[in-house]
């Protein structure tokens, strides 16, 4: 699930899917805000298999546990940096 396997595609991996939402959040955002451009950046890339929201929400978990997000006082998620 976090790394591709034979049932889980390299382009479906949370791994793969983290590294995706971590390239959009450049900004502190809401969850909402950085789902609409990531869900219109998977738009645009064609992909037969699409990323569902909890899918979305499932890499997001992955990163905060990894540490590489984080909530700001308001409520909104940012990149850590990692040292």
């Amino acid at each position: 699930m976090l790394l591709p396997t034979k049932g889980v595609s390299s382009d479906r991996a949370l791994m793969t899917v983290g590294s995706k939402i971590l390239e959009e959040l450049r900004d502190p955002m809401s969850v909402s805000a950085l789902w609409e451009r990531f869900s219109i950046h998977e738009h645009s890339s064609h992909r037969t298999q699409r990323i569902t929201f909890d899918w979305f929400t499932l890499a997001l978990a992955a990163l905060y546990a990894m540490r590489l997000v984080d909530t700001s006082d308001e409520g909104f998620l940012r990149r850590t940096h990692v040292s």
